[in-house]
């Protein structure tokens, strides 16, 4: 993706402690119904990526994906995350739109 403005989007919204990240905090939020948009790294193991897909189907959570974990990671100041979960539905629908463009 060409689009990097997300990067610095999802910052701020962690920053306002709207995101969650790591798999199973990410997983946990969904099953909630909190979490309102999920940011999954392409390259996540396959069997992390079905979890967290299949969490999102059956729970219908939109998912947008970022090119590396490191990427992810870095656009939240942690090391590498595979996944992210946006938990403000503000911060979530301005996030999908990027993706998007």
């Amino acid at each position: 993706m060409t689009n990097e403005k997300w990067v610095s989007l999802l910052g701020l919204a962690n920053r306002a402690r709207k995101v969650i990240s790591g798999e199973e905090l990410v997983i946990k939020e969904v099953r909630n119904g909190r979490a309102k948009l999920v940011i999954l790294a392409k390259d996540a193991s396959k069997n992390t990526s079905k979890k967290v897909l299949d969490k999102c189907k059956y729970y219908r959570v939109p998912v947008v994906y970022s090119e590396t974990r490191e990427q992810l990671g870095r656009a939240i100041g942690k090391e590498s995350r595979v996944a992210a979960a946006v938990i403000d539905s503000g911060f979530a629908k301005k996030l999908a739109t990027m993706f998007y463009d």
